[in-house]
């Protein structure tokens, strides 16, 4: 009886024995590919580990030149600095982690390197049970020139829809958010003019001179770039990121006007610069479909793509503002802060995304929800809910942009689609110039003929060297690296984000004294008015001091036309409708509306006494009326003073 128990436990032991050296190889693959998973792992950890510290690094040293009052570098060049510093060291200290490589050849003709497939399959076949064949599906990544073995070299290097799904909405929406609304509407042509109008210029003037120089070049050069190349060279180039001058503007108090023109500026000429890129790519499609010379009708068809892009990408981040003020003033939603300010992010997201989806430009309807949600949704927001987006998108908007301009550095050396050709790259930085030129002076001649008060010619040069260029055009650039002409764009657009940064923002303070630019000035008190006072002759910053309050001219009221039709609209209507402001619907809707309007009208609206409810936003009024201009007065001489203080501490 003994036996045959022990003789059972025996046969047992051997199964399981059986069983384990059978399934060896199985252990090990799955052993070694756990391991695998955990160097990845860590791999990962210290890409972003090495992004963090690169943050927390530039933020110290922004802390210890702002207690220093250091003034040559800003915290983006600081940024990129770093970037290039942390991208060498990755680059060329090399790494004991290396990648397992296995060469394909493809035979199959219905395949080429114009267009690579999407996903490549690899078949393994074992000569057990045929449902152990295993197969393995790999993603296009890149094509590649060298082989390279260090495997941290593709951590540090993102996928360029990270920057357009994740790292640029918030920085369009915190653009569009944190808007002064009066002066940007204030200044609304002469915004659109430098946006619209002078983007296109710039673009069409760089993509010219660009196609001239590069027929110049060696014939490699020559024949590799089409006017099409170029010319899509010249719209992402033509979008401008004055981060760094726009913090020194608001630390220094720079006028109203020049601010609001500096910052609306960029902001719509990132959006006109993405909806212009896109449609020169469907001129593209439809040009190679073609007969290879100027095709009329593709062309307009790309101008009518141009337009009804922008105009149902606009629409859709209004349209998508507006919703969220109804839910936000018709729902007691406010009740409970934090599920309204989730609603807030979610609903303003959801707006890039949609537009995304719908073929349309995400960029443009993030913007113009931001603007939408900061005049209406923001003044049916809870106290606590206004402080926390605020604040949010603030922080946000500063981690990615400085993430980006790290990033831009680091992908200096580590990204591997860069063409460095001394020649293309000079030749960009030139066309990128003049293009700005063309942009500014004739322009501002134009508006000059109409506007009162004139921008003054210092304000020009500002605006001139206000065009920096940052994140949309890197992101633009590095979207599409395939091609050896566009390897060539992504590098001379990091090297001309990398210097306007670093020199131009550097030299914001110069820029500021050697141009005359008053600083250390009200909201209210405006530049352009006194650099007119004599006839239109422009007045110093000693010759204002020396005028009494009495003497000194004051502002003109001069509203954008556009804002003022529209301003009257909004106070009637859309703000009654969206927010709980009065006059209510009841006052402003004729008679026979009557029942519409009461649906419309909230109890709030109808009991409270003042015009506005008490700390809305302080902004909410697209136009400024005279009684904004009252109770001035002027702080030149303490302007004067501040700013000799921080030149005179500079190292």
């Amino acid at each position: 009886m003994l036996n045959s128990f022990y003789t059972k436990v025996l046969v047992v032991i051997f199964i399981y024995f059986t069983c384990f050296l059978c399934n060896t190889d199985g252990a090990d693959s799955d052993i070694q590919l756990d391991a695998k998973a955990q160097s990845n792992h860590r791999l990962d950890s210290l890409n972003l580990l090495s992004y963090t510290l690169l943050l927390i690094l530039t933020l110290l040293t922004i802390w210890f030149f702002k207690h220093r009052r250091v003034s040559f570098l800003h915290e983006t060049g600081l940024a990129v600095i770093y970037g290039l510093i942390v991208g060498a060291i990755i680059r060329y200290s090399g790494s004991s982690s290396h990648v397992l490589n296995m060469q394909v050849f493809v035979n199959d003709p219905q395949y080429n390197s114009t267009l690579p497939p999407d996903t490549l399959s690899l078949y393994f076949p074992t000569n057990g049970h045929p449902k152990s064949n295993k197969t393995f599906q790999y993603v296009f990544r890149e094509e590649i020139v060298d082989l390279r073995e260090n495997e941290i070299d593709f951590k540090a290097t993102f996928d360029p829809e990270i920057f357009f799904n994740i790292i640029l909405p918030p920085i369009i929406f915190h653009a569009g958010y944190s808007l002064k609304r009066k002066y940007f509407f204030r200044n609304l042509g002469a915004i659109l003019t430098y946006a619209i109008i002078g983007t296109t210029v710039s673009s069409f003037v760089v993509g010219a001179l660009m196609y001239g120089c590069v027929q110049l070049m060696p014939a490699r050069l020559a024949s590799a770039f089409t006017f099409l190349d170029t010319l899509y060279f010249g719209a992402l180039i033509s979008s401008t990121d004055p981060l760094t001058i726009l913090a020194i503007f608001n630390d220094l108090n720079v006028d109203v006007n020049l601010y609001a023109l500096v910052f609306g500026e960029s902001v719509l000429n990132d959006a006109v610069a993405i909806v212009l890129s896109g449609s020169i790519q469907n001129y593209g499609k439809r040009y190679q479909s073609g007969s290879g010379g100027f095709e009329t009708k593709a062309f307009f068809k790309a101008v009518g793509d141009f337009f009804g892009i922008f105009m149902l990408s606009l629409l859709i981040g209004a349209t998508m503002g507006c919703v969220t003020a109804l839910m936000t003033k018709f729902t007691r939603v406010r009740d409970f802060p934090l599920l309204e300010s989730a609603l807030f992010v979610l609903m303003s997201y959801s707006t890039f995304l949609i537009a995304e989806a719908s073929e349309l430009t995400g960029v443009v309807a993030v913007l113009f929800c931001g603007i939408c949600q900061a005049h209406y949704t923001y003044n049916n927001l809870s106290e606590d809910s206004r402080i926390r987006t605020k604040q949010m998108f603030e922080l946000l908007n500063f981690l990615a942009e400085n993430f980006i301009f790290s990033y831009i550095g680091v992908s200096m050396f580590t990204f591997p689609k860069h063409h460095f050709d001394l020649l293309f790259i000079f030749t960009g930085f030139t066309c990128a110039a003049i293009g700005r030129a063309a942009n500014i002076y004739p322009l501002s001649f134009l508006l000059n003929l109409g506007r009162k008060p004139k921008i003054p010619a210092n304000f020009q040069h500002m605006l001139f060297f206000a065009g920096l260029r940052g994140a949309m055009s890197f992101a633009l650039a590095i979207r599409n690296t395939l091609s050896e002409q566009r390897q060539a764009m992504l590098t001379t657009t990091s090297l001309i984000v990398i210097i306007t940064v670093i020199i131009q923002g550097g030299a914001t303070m110069n820029l500021l004294n050697w141009f005359q630019i008053p600083v250390g000035i009200d909201d209210e008190t405006e530049a352009l008015s006194r650099q007119s006072v004599h006839s239109g002759s422009t007045t110093s910053r000693g010759e204002w001091n020396e005028l009494s309050p009495t003497d000194r001219p004051k502002p003109q009221n001069e509203k954008a036309f556009l804002a003022r039709i529209w301003g009257s609209f909004d106070t009637c209507y859309m703000k009654p409708l969206l927010t709980h402001s009065r006059p209510t619907l009841l006052e402003t809707l004729p008679v026979c509306c009557n029942p519409l309007a009461r649906l419309l009208t909230t109890t709030e609206q109808m009991t409270q006494e003042c015009a506005n409810r008490q700390g809305g936003d302080s902004d909410s009024e697209l136009c400024i009326e005279e009684n904004d201009f009252s109770n001035v007065e002027n702080r030149s001489n303490n302007a004067n003073s501040h700013i000799n203080s921080i030149s005179g501490h500079q190292v």
